[in-house]
């Protein structure tokens, strides 16, 4: 998500979700090529497995973005077809090649061609028009021809004209259905849902259905939910507390404020670490206040909103 999950939410997340795939921010392939490449590119290891995101229409630009994140320790490339800002339509990637089927194939021939890191893609069942399941099917039949066996669809169509990215979350009604479909047509294909997942209990019945779910803002907002789906998938994994968690978050902003990091853009990330937990909201007040203040530092981050052990019904 962008501005959402940088390196520094996602070392947080990796806390949380030992075993989950992590994704960047979709990041242009102008920026890969022609931009800072430690500022979008850069990660800590413990990220891993990290999937680069990237968006893009020429298969040049993105066969060669390819190369590098096979050179940077990336362990896979995503190709998104699904995001609908108006921006990114102008710049000829995101939801919009939807309707360039066969550029996209091109595409993602030449993003094989060019990296071993497995090549995946990030949908929507369809834009605008599209309604049903059939042009959902041709669209996935033509990128699958090249090779592509990983599918991450978004339940939503995508209205390009009329509707903000944000409208574009919500308006256009969830239709699962369409993506168990997919599935149920595909065996050999891994299909992945995506859209309107808010609980553990709606991530583990998709995750019955279809091979996996992919969780954006509800993460983001409630980061907690992945300590449960965690666990319910990995049950040898470790339990770790919100105290604990914290406790390694601050750890990292410690290093990362050495190497002159500012405190507020990592502390922002973990305001929804104890959501509904009695207490939160004085936390999130102080640390959105406190971390832009001259002088702070992770003990903001450190310093939980009720005693230890009270705060999380999940730890052991």
């Amino acid at each position: 998500m962008m501005d959402r999950t940088d390196r520094h939410e996602r070392y947080f997340l990796r806390l949380i979700a030992p075993r989950a795939l992590l994704y960047t921010e979709m990041t242009p392939v102008g920026a890969v090529l022609r931009g800072d490449r430690r500022r979008f590119l850069d990660f800590d290891p413990a990220e891993r497995p990290l999937a680069l995101q990237l968006g893009g229409s020429d298969p040049g630009a993105l066969a060669e973005s390819c190369r590098i994140a096979e050179g940077w320790g990336y362990d896979e490339v995503n190709l998104n077809l699904g995001c609908p800002s108006a921006r990114v339509s102008r710049a000829r990637f995101g939801a919009c090649l939807m309707a360039a089927p066969d550029l996209v194939a091109r595409c993602t021939e030449a993003m094989r061609a060019a990296t071993a890191l497995p090549v995946t893609v990030k949908t929507r069942i369809g834009i605008d028009g599209d309604e049903g399941y059939e042009p959902l099917a041709r669209f996935v039949a033509r990128i699958a021809q090249t090779g592509i066996e990983v599918f991450v669809v978004h339940a939503r169509k995508a209205v390009l004209a009329g509707l903000t990215p944000r409208q574009n979350r919500e308006i256009p009604p969830l239709r699962r259905g369409l993506v168990h479909r997919l599935k149920d047509d595909n065996p050999e294909l891994t299909v992945v849902v995506n859209g309107g997942l808010r609980t553990e209990a709606d991530a583990l019945a998709e995750i019955r259905r279809v091979d996996g779910a992919m969780l954006g803002r509800a993460a983001y907002e409630d980061p907690w939910v992945l300590a449960g789906i965690s666990r319910a998938l990995w049950p040898g994994c470790a339990r770790p507390s919100r105290e604990r968690v914290a406790a390694a978050y601050a750890d990292y902003v410690d290093r990362r404020m050495a190497a002159g990091v500012p405190l507020w853009p990592m502390a922002r990330h973990v305001l929804g670490l104890y959501r509904g937990v009695p207490g939160a909201r004085t936390w999130r007040r102080a640390l959105t206040e406190g971390a832009r203040r001259p002088g702070a530092g992770a003990g903001l981050i450190r310093n939980p909103p009720v005693p230890p052990g009270r705060a999380d019904p999940i730890a052991a």
